[in-house]
This record gives C-alpha cells, sequence and structure tokens, in this order.
C-alpha cells in the first residue's frame, strides 16, 4: 500500500489506516485476527485505537488495546507499525468532567503501554479538549512523554481551530514539534446540524479542511466512509425503512444523496466503488490524509484498501462536492 510521511515526523504511514475500535469486542477475536493479518499482509501499518475504545460494551475495559497488544505479541511485528492511541476521554459515564489534566493523561497513558505491550507509542493523541485548562499544561504534559520515551508524536481529536493554534504556537515558541495531525470527523457526506448528540466531538468542516491545506498539518479523519452511506443502502425512498439509524440522522440529506449519485457516477467510469471513491477523494487533497477505516469484514477491508490506489484530479473530487 501507498505511504506517506506525516507532518513534521519521520513517520511514513500507510495512507489508509485501520481503526480497531470493534476489534476483540463486537468482532469476534478469530475474524479480529483474519482482518489485523488481512491489512498488514497487504502493506498496512498505521494502527489506531484509545484507550476508551470498546468501554461501551459489557467486557473488560480497553479491550481494544488489550486485543491489539495480544495480536501484536504473536506476531512479532510491532516494530513493523506505527501505532497510534488515545487519551483524556472523559469518562462514558460523566461525559461533562474533563480528563485532559496531567495526572489523567499520565494514567491513561501507562495504562495503554501496559495493554498493548509497548515501550511507547508512535502517535499519541488527546482524544477531547478542555477549553479550560491552559494550552501550556497539556503541551508541557506531552512533553514529558516525549522526553521519558512514552510517546514519539502527538495529535489531537476533536479539538477546534483556536485551540490547536494556541497549542501549536505555544510548542513553537519553546522549539517543540506540537501536534502534528488531527483526528476529526471527516468524509465526502455533509453532517446533518444537530444530528451529533456529543457536543465534545468536532466536524472538519470546509473551514478546517482549508485550515489544514494551509498548515499542511495531516489530517486523520475518523468516520471516513459515513458509517457506510456510500455504500448505497441508504436512498431517498428506503431512509424510512431504517428508524432510528444514525446514519439516516446524520447523513440522510439531499446534499448527500446527490454527492452519493455523483460518487456512483464516477465508480462506473473508473471501475471501482461509490465507497472507494468517497476514500479517494479524501486521499485527493494537497495536505496528507490518512482516512481510517472501521471494516468488520474482509471483503469490506479490502474494498477501503484498494481506494489508495484510485486515483481522483482536482476536477474529479471538486465534480463530487459542487
Amino acid at each position: 500500500m501507498k505511504r506517506r510521511t506525516i507532518f513534521r515526523t519521520d513517520l511514513a504511514a500507510s495512507v489508509i489506516s485501520l481503526g480497531t475500535a470493534d476489534l476483540g469486542g463486537s468482532v469476534p477475536a478469530k475474524e479480529s485476527e483474519e482482518l489485523l493479518n488481512l491489512y498488514t499482509d497487504r502493506g498496512g501499518n498505521f494502527l489506531d485505537t484509545a484507550e476508551v475504545y470498546a468501554n461501551w460494551l459489557p467486557i473488560e475495559p480497553s479491550s481494544s488495546e488489550r486485543f491489539l497488544g495480544q495480536w501484536m505479541k504473536s506476531r512479532g511485528n510491532r516494530n513493523e507499525l506505527i501505532l497510534a492511541t488515545k487519551g483524556g476521554h472523559p469518562r462514558l459515564d460523566a461525559m461533562t468532567i474533563s480528563r485532559i489534566d496531567p495526572a489523567s493523561l499520565t494514567a491513561d497513558l501507562e495504562g495503554s503501554l501496559r495493554r498493548l505491550g509497548a515501550d511507547h507509542i508512535d502517535l499519541y493523541y488527546l482524544h477531547r479538549d478542555d477549553p479550560s485548562v491552559p494550552v501550556e499544561t497539556v503541551v508541557e504534559t506531552l512533553e514529558r512523554f516525549v522526553r521519558e520515551g512514552k510517546i514519539r508524536y502527538y495529535g489531537c481529536s476533536n479539538w477546534t481551530i483556536p485551540r490547536i493554534e494556541q497549542a501549536n504556537e505555544y510548542a513553537r515558541s519553546h522549539g517543540y514539534a506540537g501536534f502534528v495531525a488531527v483526528q476529526n470527523l471527516w468524509n465526502l457526506a455533509e453532517v446533518n446540524p444537530g444530528s451529533i448528540a456529543d457536543p465534545t466531538q468536532v466536524v472538519s468542516d470546509r473551514e478546517f479542511v482549508e485550515w489544514h491545506r494551509r498548515t499542511g498539518i495531516s489530517a486523520v479523519p475518523y468516520s471516513s466512509q459515513a458509517n457506510g452511506f456510500f455504500s448505497g443502502r441508504y436512498r431517498r425512498d428506503t431512509a424510512a425503512d431504517f428508524p432510528g439509524s444514525g446514519v439516516v440522522r446524520t447523513y440522510c440529506s439531499e446534499t448527500n444523496f446527490a454527492r452519493l449519485e455523483r460518487a456512483e457516477r464516477l465508480a462506473r467510469e473508473l471501475g471501482v466503488t461509490a465507497t472507494q471513491i468517497a476514500l479517494a477523494y479524501l486521499l485527493s487533497h494537497p495536505f496528507p490524509v490518512f482516512p481510517i477505516v472501521g471494516s468488520k469484514k474482509k471483503e469490506h477491508l479490502l474494498d477501503s484498501l484498494s481506494a489508495a490506489d484510485v486515483p481522483l484530479d482536482d476536477e474529479a473530487a471538486l465534480s463530487l462536492i459542487e
């Protein structure tokens, strides 16, 4: 698979990242191993997890990290991978209580290292933000982790542009690399206003995309395939067949149905799938983009990985969102 260097790092990451939130949890162990093996056998090396992943299930906490650690140990391939995880997420039963203070971040990182069986994390994200915590405190905590050799680089997830710029300005003034990657919700579709219940999530809108273009900072989008919207399962005349669906609530709109139709038309011209077009759209941007895919089936993962070889020029990419 094609690789690209993450902004201000020496990390050459496969352009498609594998999200592991469901692996070892809602996806059984055998199938999870097969997905990981398939991804790495096809040249993938960029794995994404988090301290909080699968904590919504009635199983052992942080099971995604635990499973990933067991798999890496069995394969002996830790040093072949770019390992990314996230800390600083509020407890799921207390989402209003911030956890990006130094003590919480330290506890999260130490736990992640232990569960993953790793001596360091290549890319460590802050999973959420709390504007009441000074960026100086946050950056110095992360830099302490770097000095201790526990992380190599750090990024942020669900942070706003002003807070990222404040943090990176402080980092630059002290000779630090600062945030090298941003992980927000971003895909070919537009999110319907008011459809996201979690106020701590941040969507990368056109202003955010232009900010990435201007700064060159890498984007690592989650929900990169709009939760299956571009599979074609959801249509104008079938949306009512999925009552309570998060996809319907978040993405079903005239704007997005039109984008789906344009993606399907372009897919037919190129002999690929619309889901590949949706990923290729993200990859077509001039700054480094590493879409995260969370496939639960091998055929879906193969389809997603093939998007890395679908070339879209500027004209084709723009035609999808016009």
